[in-house]
């Protein structure tokens, strides 16, 4: 979990790309994700410059100096300044500001497809991607094989994707089978499409049914989750005819669990605790 002061740090980047994104075309700006995550990539590969970039014996001022140093002439000024904005913060852990730069970089990318008017359309791909990958088990064992060298898994999903789904989808898709976070492939999709989802100061509810939803039904019911929870909610629905009914609603850290699987399971536990 990350500290206060990171977590101030990685704002302050935030606010900073903000700026940049105010009058920028969404192209340069997908250009600039994809060097953030070039330099993420780097980090990974070096955790002695991890740790130098987040030595407490220098200050921000000579931590982004040393960086800039680095990266000058190698990528884009606005990546590098970017990064810079990230690595001048306090940081916890070299772990954590390795995850921030991760993160720096989808968002950096997500800002990208909201300026292009796809970012609608790339949460909901990346949600889909995810439906598959969790339906197939071999799939999940393809993308998800952490033994397996990255660019074979990478290759599968730029195979899986390509002519089906935007290119920040597919890049953001690469990026979850990488261990976007240090997470597995599916909790990482599943984050990605809860940024995608913030950015356009939304919520996502997790819905699970027996049966498909009607548009009218996904309508109502994200209506009344956005009542309750005063913001815009979209909702993701999962078909599992195992839930035999009702459905299970999870949003947030809140479960709503009212499937007749998990009445019959309650029901059972009852009578057995007689």
């Amino acid at each position: 979990m990350q500290s206060s002061t990171s977590r101030e740090s990685y704002h302050a980047a935030v606010d900073r790309l903000a700026e940049y994104t105010a009058g920028a075309e969404a192209s340069a700006v997908a250009a600039t994700g994809d060097e953030i995550l070039a330099v993420a990539d780097l980090l990974r590969r070096e955790p002695r410059l991890r740790s130098a970039l987040v030595d407490p014996a220098r200050t921000g001022e000579e931590r982004a100096g040393l960086l800039r140093g680095l990266l000058n002439g190698k990528i884009g000024a606005a990546a590098e300044d970017l990064v810079a904005a990230l690595v001048a913060g306090r940081w916890g852990s070299p772990s954590e500001l390795l995850d921030a730069t991760e993160r720096l970089g989808a968002e950096t990318l997500l800002a990208a497809a909201e300026l292009a008017g796809e970012l609608a359309e790339v949460e909901d791909e990346l949600f889909r991607f995810g439906q598959i990958v969790d339906g197939n088990p071999e799939l999940a064992a393809a993308v998800g094989d952490v033994t397996v060298d990255p660019a074979r898994r990478i290759e599968l999903v730029r195979t899986l994707l390509t002519g089906k789904a935007k290119a920040t989808t597919i890049r953001l898709a690469e990026l979850a089978v990488q261990g976007f976070g240090g997470r597995a492939v599916g909790p990482a999709l599943s984050r990605l499409v809860e940024l995608a989802a913030a950015r356009r100061d939304r919520q996502i509810a997790y819905v699970t049914v027996a049966a498909p939803l009607t548009e009218d039904e996904e309508r109502r019911l994200g209506a009344r989750l956005a009542e309750m929870y005063g913001r815009e909610v979209t909702v993701k629905w999962t078909v599992d005819p195992a839930v035999l009914g009702g459905m299970s609603v999870l949003i947030g850290s809140h479960l709503y669990d009212g499937t007749v699987r998990r009445r019959l399971t309650d029901t059972r536990k009852a009578l057995s605790g007689r």
